[in-house]
């Protein structure tokens, strides 16, 4: 046990004793802050998503380092074609500017002189073809022979021989700049009546539009467009440039080149709906036949100018830049388009995965899962869209999952969006599973047979409960959203307590209509559709319902709004059932028995009524004589009808019952007459009158009770 204790003892001492020598630098110890060089500490990231992001941008703008190497290059360049187009109007030759410029003209007129001949030959054989039988009645055929004979083919053979009458012209500059033109002309021409042939194919059905806007838009900028792009080609040669200068022809051919690609650009963004509409338009059989075809031409449609300015974007930074990163832009350009097109094609697959499916099956499926399958597809599209940010990153040599996960800043930003991201979807999968159960309560049965019909209060409960809802996760999300983006919260929720602890205090009535109307929502006093009468003298149909207040529509159609705080007592006459109720007097010397028969009667008759009936719950209930008076005696009965129904058959019932009573000799309507009364001017002592034994009153209750 000692021996253990004094090998731990000597451990401790070496250990600790081997740290201070190496602190001290004694020679012949390794030290630990040699072998490991010191690490800058991580810049430490506060403020949420916002404080990341500001803290990314100054790194950004601390590791940016303005280059002027592009711009000495090019002011170099400017300098030597400078120097070189003073060497070539300065330079001795043994012939003369105008021998220079002659060759120029003659070549040029050369060109012209066997280009108009064959535009003018062509233009005769197109009208010469075209009336023939089979052509006749083919549109598409004669435009493109319209453009093939008049321009394709005299583009075509023109240069050639323009390039064979050089051979009879000395070298010179004027003969250089002369095949240049002819070359880039020649070019334009035949780039222009290309792709017009190839538009008529599409002259067709519902395309017809669309190919004539493209067709007087179009071949005048294809024209420019070809010519530079073949001016620039042309001037790059080294033929050209030994003649003008290699510095000259390469700064011209770039700025030639450059204005071709910003004009094709232009063109296409300004063609882009024309192409669009006939890229999208497909003939009925391939429509209704190939959705999926259908689909993917949609999308294409909208998205496919996108790669070409992407290609003229690079093409531009191709000719401006200088230096040997040109091929790796230009390959990062041309694997950006791919990406691009292969994520339009699964984007559309995805979309057709889970879109393209029976109206049978999405009846047969529940609500939830619908939602939830459309909940799927939306963060499916933003996996996609994540995944292609990512790759098209890397392609650029920027890669965001390593910035996400070696990097501070790009982990708080990370983070941050994660939280971010988390937060909206819970909220968007709680909205989904509550809405949707609210929207299947209030949704009415398919069939009779299914479940009964949402009840009033359900109709009026629910879209209050479903507003509040909405409130309630968007004022969460809200403030969650918030404190990770670094925003203090603190202050907010302050400042909303404050703002509503004055509001209740300034503003009872309005808590009191609150409050008193979620009670009478909750007790379902009443709901939308009833009849309904307010102590305060307002009666209606009940139209709405508002956290606040209630709104009738009247007998006259008038809307009153009424606070909840105004409202003490409510009448409801549309709940379950309600009574249809009669009381009627007939004479003294009518028979009673008759007069029931005659009630019965009338009775009878509604129930059997095929419009009446079915506002009975019930027959009718016959009490009798319920008091007799001065002016006869009163029988009464009732029905019970549903509810709202009672009016009817209480008019229906006079009507029929007057008809009886007039067509009947034993049953008499009694009338009230009234009575006079004799008051004497002398008080008068009564006689005497022997005492009889009085009789038992009978109380005759006003109106009899329902049975």
């Amino acid at each position: 046990m000692i021996r253990l204790k004094t090998a731990i003892l000597l451990g401790a001492l070496l250990f600790f004793g081997s740290e201070e020598l190496q602190a001290a630098g004694i020679p012949g110890l390794p030290s630990a802050s040699a072998a490991t060089p010191p690490a800058h500490p991580e810049p430490l990231v506060q403020g949420g998503l916002l404080g990341a992001i500001s803290s990314s941008i100054d790194e950004v703008q601390d590791k940016l380092d303005l280059n002027q190497n592009l711009l000495d290059a090019w002011r170099l360049r400017a300098d030597r074609a400078a120097d070189e187009v003073d060497q070539l109007v300065n330079r001795p030759s043994a012939r003369s500017p105008w021998s220079v410029a002659g060759d120029f003209l003659l070549l040029t007129c050369v060109w012209a002189a066997v280009f108009a001949g064959l535009w003018s030959f062509g233009r005769w054989m197109a009208r010469r073809l075209c009336g023939h039988r089979l052509l006749l009645s083919r549109e598409r055929g004669q435009a493109l022979l319209g453009y093939v004979l008049p321009y394709t083919l005299p583009a075509v053979i023109s240069l050639p021989l323009t390039i064979y009458a050089s051979q009879f012209v000395p070298v010179s500059a004027g003969r250089a700049l002369a095949l240049s033109f002819a070359y880039a002309t020649s070019a334009g021409v035949f780039a222009a009546s290309l792709v017009m042939s190839l538009v008529v194919m599409f002259n067709a059905g519902h395309k017809r539009r669309a190919v004539q806007i493209i067709r007087e838009q179009s071949p005048r900028p294809l024209f420019g467009i070809g010519f530079l792009v073949a001016l620039s080609d042309a001037l790059t040669s080294p033929q050209i440039a030994h003649q003008l200068g290699n510095n000259l022809t390469s700064s011209v051919a770039v700025f030639t080149g450059t204005a071709a690609s910003v004009a094709f650009g232009l063109l296409v963004i300004r063609m882009r709906r024309p192409v669009a509409h006939v890229i999208r338009i497909l003939p009925l059989a391939q429509r209704t036949k190939q959705p999926a075809l259908r689909e993917t031409l949609r999308i294409f449609s909208g998205l496919w100018y996108w790669p070409i300015l992407l290609m003229v974007l690079v093409s531009v930074i191709n000719l401006v830049g200088i230096g040997d990163d040109n091929q790796k832009v230009m390959r990062s350009a041309l694997f950006t388009t791919v990406l691009l097109i292969a994520t339009v094609f699964l984007s559309t697959s995805l979309h057709h995965l889970f879109k393209t499916r029976s109206e049978a099956d999405v009846r047969r499926s529940s609500a939830y899962k619908e939602r939830f399958l459309n909940l799927s597809h939306a963060l499916l599209r933003i996996g996609m869209a994540i995944v292609f940010i990512d790759i098209l990153g890397r392609i650029w040599g920027v890669s965001l999952f390593e910035f996400a996960v070696s990097n501070s800043v790009g982990r708080a930003i990370s983070d941050s969006l994660s939280h971010i991201g988390l937060i909206f979807l819970v909220t968007w999968m709680v909205w989904v599973v509550l809405d949707t159960a609210i929207q299947e309560a209030l949704k009415p049965p398919v069939n009779k047979r299914s479940a009964r019909q949402p009840s009033t209060r359900v109709k009026t409960i629910l879209p209050l409960l479903r507003n509040a809802i909405k409130i309630v996760l968007v004022v969460i999300c809200a403030i969650t959203t918030m404190a990770n983006l670094g925003i203090n919260v603190a202050p907010f929720l302050a400042g909303a307590g404050v703002i509503g602890l004055a509001i209740g205090f300034g503003s009872q009535q309005l808590v009191q209509d609150v409050i008193t109307g979620l009670f009478i929502i909750i007790e379902d006093t009443l709901s939308i559709g009833d009849w309904v009468v307010l102590d305060s003298g307002h009666a209606g149909t009940v139209e709405g319902l508002t956290i606040r207040t209630l709104r009738l529509r009247d007998g006259k159609g008038f809307v009153h709004s009424v606070p909840f705080g105004q409202i003490k007592a409510v009448t409801n006459q549309s709940r379950q059932f309600a009574y249809a109720f009669f009381s009627v007097q007939f004479t003294y010397d009518t028979d009673v028995d008759k007069a029931i028969e005659l009630i019965r009667e009338a009775g009878h008759s509604i129930s059997g009524d095929p419009f009446l009936k079915y506002n009975l719950q019930g027959p009718l209930d016959v009490f009798g004589v319920d008091r007799m008076d001065l002016n006869g005696v009163v029988l009464t009965a009732q029905f019970r009808t549903v509810s709202g129904g009672q009016y009817a058959v209480s008019r229906a019932f006079n009507q029929r019952l007057k008809k009886l009573v007039d067509n009947s000799p034993w049953v008499h309507f009694a009338q009230t007459y009234p009575q006079q009364a004799l008051v004497p001017r002398h008080p008068v002592e009564p006689p005497e009158v022997e005492h009889e034994p009085e009789h038992s009153a009978v109380l005759m209750p006003d109106r009899p009770r329902a049975q």
